[in-house]
């Protein structure tokens, strides 16, 4: 079990707790940016999201919008699985990928220009599904336009954040999956850390999830988590010509 890594489960389980993400779209560049193998990365973040989500599923699924989970499984999972699959078998520089969209999710932040280019593909909802699917299968970070078309639907906070668990949970079976059955010689993650991890996410969940929530400036937040984001992607984008 690692310290550094203890560090960012307790920090991102906090902000998901409080923001509803954070475990995956900060817990990524943070240990690629440690020198984590990207493999490595998904065995410890993915069954925290779903450990996390189910959480929240078992709390509010009366609220899941169905129709748009089965669209999200035919449309997004079958990239998820495949590109995946190319990205931890080919030699892919992954800081070369996931630096780039890490800024491109900084500049929707507080750009209007991507925020448009954003809504343009969302009315075609088939293809940013896939979009999707392509995005978080190569860097994990897919889920930043998931969240993104949810808000643009304008739902209730409890559907919102319920559909959107229940969709990062199907994220997390497929992948877990994909690793477990093509990528089983390259995971070199103990088992006993990584029920220690989730089960200090959880507890950290439990205790934050309905205590803090409501009480965070949102506004505050998205800026300095396009600030994190912004750095994080120039940083990954620098070690890869390092290299």
């Amino acid at each position: 079990m690692s310290l550094e890594i203890m560090l960012i489960v307790v920090v991102t389980a906090i902000v998901q707790s409080i923001f509803g993400a954070g475990v995956l779209l900060m817990g990524t560049p943070l240990m690629l940016l440690l020198g984590y193998p990207f493999v490595d990365v998904l065995i410890v973040l993915l069954p925290i999201s779903l450990a996390m989500n189910i959480m929240k599923i078992t709390k509010y699924h009366a609220h899941i919008d169905i129709a748009l989970l089965r669209k999200v499984m035919w449309l997004a999972l079958p990239p998820i699985a495949v590109f995946l699959f190319l990205v931890t078998h080919a030699r892919i520089n992954i800081g070369l990928i996931i630096g780039p969209f890490l800024l491109f999710i900084a500049f929707k932040s507080i750009s209007a220009t991507v925020e448009q280019i954003l809504d343009r593909l969302m009315r075609y909802e088939k293809l940013y599904l896939v979009t999707v699917g392509v995005v978080h299968g190569t860097s994990n970070l897919g889920g930043s336009l998931l969240t993104a078309l949810i808000h643009h639907k304008h739902y209730p906070k409890d559907v919102a954040r319920v559909t959107i668990a229940a969709c990062y949970c199907s994220f997390a079976v497929v992948q877990l999956l994909t690793l477990g059955v093509f990528s089983r010689q390259q995971i070199d993650i103990p088992v006993f850390g990584n029920i220690i991890y989730v089960l200090v996410a959880t507890v950290i969940f439990e205790l934050i999830d309905s205590t803090f929530f409501e009480r965070i400036e949102q506004d505050r937040y998205r800026h300095i988590f396009a600030g994190f984001l912004a750095f994080s992607g120039l940083v990954l984008i620098a070690k890869s010509f390092m290299h």
